[in-house]
């Protein structure tokens, strides 16, 4: 029993009401979190169907629809009562829990915070309407039961979050973010669940519809990817003691600038875990030029009683006993995928499927740009004009067109680069390797690349590309020099997102020669490297596209400063220019610009000589 206090302490004892809407706010702090437990419970009650309806960003209303189990009247009664659940019995039914929800928290702190109606029917023909929460103070119990009508399974709607909590309203974003919010953790959830038929409606219109589908890969595509870009995409199987996983991973011709589109889900939930989301990157290594990611999901069944998912109050966190089981067996799986389908590690690359695409894909000769800084939509499939069957593989070299085994690079085996950091290390499949002896500069083609003899073979080299990596590794070795701007450059934010971006990274800016300055939307540039040549607006946008790296934003500047400073496709260089530039660039350990593209190709006596028939 507690004891009053002192007139003179300071220290109360909340009322209970008070209480309740301080308790909510750990489960429900936007409307996205009442979004994500009502769609748990409908998916727990066996749902085959599931409809999400928003208004306001989910702030005037949110209602979920289900034709699951339902509820009859007593349960109703007592469904929104804090820690009332139907999924546990005691606190040892956690290690066996197998269900997305089983707190009992959810609907209590829906209540504390919103009005809440739930529309329950268990198909026996009676169906009973609760009416509780905010305005319903006065009724009995601080709740009303009616009949209703509706077939079986439930209807829950909350209205008007936080309008009781005003100074927790206040921190809720505008309605469109909010909204987006919400988006997300509807498509969170029916990713995890393929077998279940999804619709979004936002605002009375139709935003998503998802029908079953047969798999993880097919759900993930009509989710997230267009159907193009669908069939890039893997589903590989993975496995331990006491788990098992789906890994559904987008191949090398699908890449985003940043991790938006990678996602880690146990027993059906959503969850951050970094370390897993290494082991997807890890797994793919050398697959994907510098500065780009994958895109892809890892979906773990694991047994409960190796995993607490209770240590977080929104279940987005999980203590394995084991992660780095889960992590090997994932990162091992996907290393074995690349290997067998020849992406990476293997003498000859080629799927079997087309092999004259295979090897101009992975020598880097694709019509498109890999990871290209003018790519708004932040990564896309390559033009696949030599996957479609019967076409003919293009390069970007005219010279291939004439030979019959397009030219690619020899790898050493257990050598390569690692992407994020630019280095070499051992394990990783592809080092070119820089050929020896004297060269001799034989001329230029096409305003872009030279020509140079080496012995027995001839190599066409990229002066763009190959001016870029030099450039880029200068800059990533050396303190980036910048000067300080006589006018300051004003720009304004529209999103929170660039406020924090730029507010946490003053200091890592200011390394990299921006001088950044201002708050609340409002900006200033009032440094920037030395020989930076761009306009205002386009420098405003290079700075604010680095929010999209990560922790790679070094890496994404120097890429960004080296593109722009590299000379040019129809630069003209001189023949000692053109010379030492190309003896630069075939001395470079990676022969790669930090956008992907080969440096340089290797063409031998003998390849030529096949080309004009001599052989």
């Amino acid at each position: 029993m507690i004891e009053s206090a002192p007139e003179t302490g300071r220290i109360r004892v909340l009322p209970p009401e008070e209480a309740r809407k301080i308790a909510a706010g750990e489960v429900i702090d936007r409307p996205a979190a009442l979004v994500r437990e009502f769609l748990d419970n409908a998916i727990d009650a066996g749902s085959a169907f599931i409809e999400v309806a928003i208004e306001g960003g989910g702030i005037r209303r949110i209602e979920v629809i289900d034709d699951g189990l339902g509820m009859g009247r007593e349960d109703l009664a007592l469904c929104w009562y804090t820690h009332a659940t139907s999924k546990i019995r005691s606190i040892d039914d956690l290690n066996a829990a197998e269900t997305l929800g089983f707190r009992g928290e959810a609907l209590a702190a829906a209540a504390a915070v919103s009005r809440l109606e739930i529309l329950s029917c268990t198909g026996d023909g009676e169906a009973w309407l609760l009416e509780t929460g905010a305005g319903m103070q006065d009724s009995p119990g601080g709740m009303r039961i009616s009949r209703g009508r509706r077939t079986r399974g439930t209807s829950v709607r909350a209205l008007g979050l936080f309008d009781t909590i005003p100074a927790r309203k206040r921190f809720l974003k505008r309605e469109g973010a909010e909204a987006g919010l919400c988006r997300q953790a509807f498509i969170d959830k029916a990713l995890a669940f393929p077998g279940i038929a999804f619709r979004f409606i936002q605002q009375g219109k139709l935003k998503h519809f998802f029908p079953p589908a047969a798999s993880l890969k097919e759900r993930y595509v009509l989710a997230l990817l267009s159907p193009d870009e669908g069939a890039f995409l893997h589903e590989i199987s993975a496995r331990g003691q006491g788990f098992s996983a789906v890994v559904v991973v987008g191949g090398p011709e699908l890449y985003r600038q940043d991790r938006r589109q990678e996602y880690v889900f146990a027993n059906g939930r959503r969850i951050n875990d970094f370390s897993l989301l290494q082991a997807l990157e890890y797994g793919v290594r050398g697959w994907f030029p510098n500065g780009v990611h994958p895109v892809g999901a890892i979906f773990i069944d694991i047994d409960p009683s190796l995993a607490d998912f209770n240590i977080h109050p929104a279940k987005r966190e999980v203590r394995f006993r084991d992660p780095g089981a889960i992590h090997h067996s994932i990162s091992s799986a996907l290393e074995n995928f690349t290997r067998h389908h020849g992406y990476a590690g293997s003498d000859r690359h080629t799927t079997g499927d087309n092999p004259a695409f295979d090897a101009v894909f992975l020598a880097g000769k694709t019509n498109r740009s890999v990871g290209s800084l003018d790519d708004k939509a932040g990564g896309k499939a390559f033009n696949n004009t030599a996957g479609k069957a019967g076409g003919k593989a293009t390069a970007s070299l005219a010279m291939e067109a004439l030979l019959e085994h397009p030219p690619s690079f020899a790898p050493l085996p257990g050598r390569g680069w690692d992407a994020a950091n630019s280095v070499c290390e051992g394990g990783h499949p592809y080092e070119e390797k820089a050929p020896e002896g004297s060269i001799r500069f034989a001329g230029r083609v096409f305003g872009l690349f030279l020509l140079v003899e080496r012995e027995d073979r001839l190599f066409i080299i990229d002066q763009h590309a190959a001016h870029e990596r030099i450039l880029y590794n200068q800059f990533l070795a050396n303190p980036i020099p910048r000067q300080e701007l006589l006018i300051p450059i004003p720009f304004h934010t529209d999103s929170d997102t660039d406020d924090r971006f730029l507010e946490n990274n003053r200091e890592t800016l200011a390394e990299l020669g921006i001088g950044i300055t201002g708050e609340d939307g409002s900006w200033y540039i009032e440094a920037l490297p030395v020989n930076w040549r761009q306009g205002d607006a386009e420098t405003v946008r290079e700075i604010l596209n680095l929010r999209d790296a990560g922790e790679n934003i070094a890496e994404r500047w120097a890429a960004t400063l080296c593109c722009h400073s590299a000379v040019r496709d129809g630069d003209y260089l001189d023949e000692d220019a053109a010379l030492a530039l190309a003896t630069e660039a075939l001395s470079l350990p990676i022969p790669r610009c930090p956008h992907g593209r080969p440096v340089w190709v290797e063409i031998s006596r003998e390849e030529l000589f096949r080309a004009v028939r001599r052989l």
